[in-house]
C-alpha cells in the first residue's frame, strides 16, 4: 500500500518502506521537495517573491521589488534574496541584506525577513533557513551574521547569541543576534 502523498512520483514508488518515510515530514510531504533558491539564480520568481515578502511583512512591494531586481545584477556580496519552495509554492523566504530597517548601521550583513507559512510551520523550516542563510553568508566572506528581532528564546535554539540592541523605524528597542559563519 503507498501511503506517500507527495507528488514526486519517484518517491511514491517506495510507500510505507523506511526508505520512503525517512524522506518525509510529519505530514507525508516529501522533504526533497522543499528546496531554498536564490533569487539571483532564478530570476523567474522575482514577482512572486516580491509579492510574498510584501504580503509577510506589510512592506510596500516595490520595496522589496526593487532590491530584489538590483540583487541580480549586482556585482556587491549584498544584497541577496532568498525563498523555499515546496515545489513551484513559495512557503518560506530571507534575505541577506545591509541593514534591517535600524539604527545599527555599523555591522552587517542582516539576515532579515525570515519567513515561513503558518501552515508550514513545526517542521524545522525556520532552522533551514537560518542555516542556509548562515551558510550563504560564509560564501560570501562574511564571518558574523547579525538579524534583528523582538522575539526571544527562538534564535538561542540555533546557535544565535543575543548581543546588542538597537532601534527599529518605529523608535522601539529591539533584540540584535549575531551567529558566527564559520
Amino acid at each position: 500500500m503507498n501511503s506517500c502523498i507527495c507528488p514526486n512520483v519517484e518517491c511514491a514508488r517506495h510507500g510505507d518502506c523506511d526508505a520512503c518515510m525517512a524522506n518525509h515530514d510529519g505530514n507525508g510531504y516529501c522533504k526533497r521537495e522543499i528546496k531554498i533558491i536564490a533569487l539571483r539564480d532564478h530570476p523567474e520568481y522575482l514577482e512572486a517573491a516580491a509579492d510574498y515578502f510584501a504580503a509577510c511583512w506589510g512592506v510596500p512591494r516595490v520595496i522589496y521589488e526593487d532590491s530584489i531586481k538590483h540583487s541580480l545584477t549586482t556585482a556587491s556580496p549584498l544584497p541577496r534574496w532568498y525563498v523555499m519552495l515546496r515545489g513551484e509554492r513559495i512557503i518560506g523566504s530571507y534575505g541577506l541584506i545591509v541593514n534591517d530597517f535600524n539604527s545599527r548601521h555599523d555591522i552587517w550583513p542582516w539576515l532579515a525577513a525570515l519567513y515561513v507559512n503558518e501552515n508550514e510551520r513545526g517542521q524545522a523550516l525556520g532552522a533551514r533557513l537560518l542555516a542556509h542563510g548562515v551558510e550563504e553568508a560564509a560564501k560570501l566572506g562574511f564571518g558574523t551574521l547579525y538579524l534583528f528581532t523582538d522575539h526571544e528564546d527562538y534564535y538561542e535554539k540555533y546557535g544565535w547569541v543575543y548581543t546588542t540592541d538597537a532601534y527599529g523605524v518605529d523608535g522601539e528597542k529591539s533584540r540584535v543576534y549575531s551567529c558566527a559563519t564559520k
